[in-house]
C-alpha cells in the first residue's frame, strides 16, 4: 500500500473569547496514491478545517500531517502556495474560482503559473470525473 496522505491524531482548537472551540477532535486518515477521497459531514464537523490543514492554510493544534514527504504546516506562505498549486486539487464550498476566467481557464491557470505544459486530453478526462 502506497500511502500518499497520512494524518495522525489531528486536533484543531480555536479560541472564541475565553472558550476553546474544538473544530477537529482526533482524526486519523490514510489515502493511497491514485485514489480519490471525499470529505463529507454535517455543518461544523470540521471538513473545511481539515482541508485547510492538509493544504497548509492552517496548522493543527496537535497531530501530524504528511503529504508524501512534506508536512504542509511547516511550509512558509510562498512554499505552501507552490505546494498546493503543484500537488493538491480540491474545491472549497465557495469554490474560490477566478470569476473572469472560464472553468477550463481556472483549471489550467495553476499550470500556467508554474510555466508547465499541460496534457489537454488528461485535463478533459479529469473534468469528466
Amino acid at each position: 500500500m502506497d500511502v500518499i496522505i497520512k494524518v495522525s491524531g489531528l486536533k484543531k482548537y480555536y479560541k472564541k473569547g475565553k472558550k476553546l472551540i474544538k473544530a477537529i477532535g482526533g482524526v486519523d486518515l490514510e489515502i493511497e496514491r491514485g485514489k480519490f477521497a471525499v470529505v463529507e459531514g454535517t455543518d461544523g464537523a470540521g471538513k473545511t478545517t481539515l482541508l485547510k490543514i492538509l493544504s497548509g492554510l492552517e496548522t493543527p493544534t496537535e497531530g501530524t500531517v504528511r503529504i508524501g514527504n512534506t508536512d504542509p504546516g511547516k511550509l512558509n506562505e510562498e512554499e505552501a502556495a507552490v505546494f498546493r498549486r503543484r500537488y493538491l486539487g480540491f474545491i472549497f464550498q465557495d469554490c474560490n474560482l477566478i470569476p473572469v476566467l472560464s472553468v477550463w481557464e481556472n483549471i489550467v491557470f495553476p499550470l500556467a503559473l508554474d510555466r508547465r505544459v499541460w496534457d489537454e486530453a488528461y485535463t478533459m478526462e479529469v473534468i469528466r470525473l
